[in-house]
């Protein structure tokens, strides 16, 4: 199980979201991907104009910005 961080380079709200989500103990244990979501056709056009998109273990958490509440909630459900 892990995170997947959809950003595109130089993207600010995706760093901020990346520090937010390093911020939460519970979610530390969990390694992170960062994809550029311009790698892929697919993931461009699923998720280029939400960026940043959170995923954890292939399931939304969020997009925009952190909700700590939701990343409890996907931590929660995978267990």
């Amino acid at each position: 199980m892990r995170f997947v961080l959809y950003s595109r380079p130089g993207c600010g709200l995706c760093e901020e979201l990346l520090a937010a989500l390093a911020a939460v103990p519970a979610a530390q244990c969990y390694p992170i991907d960062v994809v550029d979501v311009d790698a892929e056709e697919a993931t461009r056009i699923r998720y280029g104009h939400k960026i940043p998109v959170l995923l954890f273990d292939g399931e939304l958490v969020c997009h925009g910005h952190l909700i700590v509440d939701e990343v409890h909630k996907a931590l929660a459900y995978h267990r």
